[in-house]
C-alpha cells in the first residue's frame, strides 16, 4: 500500500514542478514582452512557489515517516531534493543576473 501511494505522489509532485517551471514561470516571461520588472516579479514568484512546495514536501515526508511509510518518505525526501536543487539554482540564477557590474559603483549613473 506505502508503495502504491508513493509512486503517484512522486510523479505528481514532479510534474507540478516541471509544469510550473514551463507555464507558470515561462509563460509569464513570455508575456512580458522584454518588461523587466515582469520578468523579476515572475522570477521571484516562482522562486517563492518553489520555497512553499519544499516545505509542503519536507512536511508530508515527516508525516509519512511518522506513520512509518518509509517508501513514501524516501520518495518526498528525493523530490525534496530535487526541488531543493530547482530552488538553489533558481537563487543563483537570480542573484546572477542582478548582481552589480565588477567595479561599479552602486549609485553611478552608468551602472
Amino acid at each position: 500500500m506505502d508503495l502504491a501511494v508513493a509512486i503517484p505522489l512522486l510523479l505528481l509532485e514532479t510534474a507540478w514542478l516541471v509544469l510550473d517551471w514551463m507555464f507558470g514561470m515561462g509563460m509569464e516571461v513570455w508575456a512580458a514582452q522584454g518588461k523587466q520588472d515582469r520578468i523579476d516579479a515572475a522570477g521571484l514568484a516562482h522562486i517563492g512557489r518553489v520555497q512553499e512546495m519544499l516545505i509542503v514536501v519536507l512536511v508530508v515526508a515527516v508525516l509519512a515517516g511518522i506513520f512509518r511509510a518509509r517508501w513514501t518518505m524516501l520518495a518526498h525526501l528525493l523530490v525534496a531534493l530535487l526541488v531543493w536543487l530547482v530552488l538553489a539554482v533558481s537563487q543563483h540564477q537570480w542573484d546572477h543576473d542582478h548582481a552589480p557590474e565588477p567595479g561599479c559603483v552602486r549609485y553611478d549613473a552608468h551602472c
